[in-house]
């Protein structure tokens, strides 16, 4: 428990915390959403404005909504056909982010119904991957596309919206060894990001794909002898990154990065958030997601 917590239980009455906890989710929905009307009854309208102006969930973004909608047009018509569209919920289920990954759920917009803000469309996809899965046989592979706003609650600093887009994808099949699988859902990731790097962004943006093996010799092998000869030497270079610190813990086997000269557009990695979904710890999943807005400034 941190300060603000003590603060805030300190100044409740004894047993207050115990019989918040003892409740029935519908009783505690039924509690906190009389709260929540009770407070906005005392809202103004001159409140509405000040917190429109200074709150950093409810800004609009700087971006232009023409040129986002240019570029993510793009994205799709250049999406190859194995990839499924999902126009996603703007909510997932309470625990998306927190329950697969070391994300804290401070780092989330909780609602008052089980549910939290959409912070991560891959981890929703991961979801919805899963539970198609399910329904194929065991050597069927899905593949999903989305394009969402998400919001997160961690603050980005002054000049950084708390909310962006996100253009993501999400495969997953059942592992058949020796890291094929990890090859073949790898080049179509990396393939589709080089042609999307190489259609929309200008040569002077030095755009790069960086590699990291993290934890998996095996696919680090794959990459060398078929991803690698795969994709071929033209087009957007693919860097190996094995100085790379950030998400390890949060990938496995292997990481990637979609960079343009300093300008971090993308990320991804294999998880094993459908393995643990489908109870199946040979099922293999691979998320990548480019943020567009971004993009667009750099898109001639």
């Amino acid at each position: 428990m941190d300060d603000a917590e003590r603060r805030v239980w300190s100044r409740l009455p004894d047993g207050t915390r115990s019989a918040l906890a003892g409740l029935s989710p519908a009783d505690l929905r039924t509690l906190l959403l009389a709260v929540a009307r009770d407070r906005a009854a005392a809202v103004r309208p001159a409140d509405l404005v000040r917190r429109w102006r200074t709150d950093r969930f409810t800004r609009p973004a700087a971006a232009d909504p023409r040129a986002l909608a240019a570029v993510e047009a793009r994205l799709w018509e250049l999406l190859p056909t194995e990839f499924a569209g999902v126009e996603l919920s703007p909510v997932a289920p309470l625990g998306t982010c927190a329950v697969v990954t070391p994300m804290s759920q401070n780092r989330i917009v909780t609602t008052f119904r089980a549910t939290e803000v959409l912070s991560d469309p891959t981890n929703a996809l991961a979801i919805e991957a899963a539970v198609r899965r399910r329904e194929q046989p065991a050597d069927g592979t899905v593949h999903l596309a989305a394009c969402h706003r998400v919001l997160r609650a961690q603050d980005f600093g002054p000049t950084r919206s708390a909310h962006f887009q996100l253009f993501t994808l999400v495969s997953s099949a059942r592992d058949t060894g020796s890291g094929r699988t990890e090859a073949r859902l790898l080049t179509l990731h990396l393939a589709y990001w080089r042609t999307v790097l190489a259609t929309l962004l200008p040569q002077s943006a030095a755009a790069r794909v960086r590699l990291t093996v993290l934890d998996s010799p095996v696919v680090g092998e794959r990459i060398a002898d078929t991803v690698r000869p795969t994709l071929g030497p033209s087009g957007v270079p693919l860097v190996d990154e094995p100085e790379r610190r950030r998400g390890r813990g949060y990938y496995v086997d292997a990481a990637l990065r979609i960079t343009a000269g300093e300008v971090q557009l993308g990320d991804g990695g294999f998880t094993d958030w459908t393995a643990r979904m489908t109870s199946d710890a040979k099922e293999r999943c691979l998320t990548s997601c480019l943020a567009t807005e971004p993009l667009t400034t750099l898109t001639p």
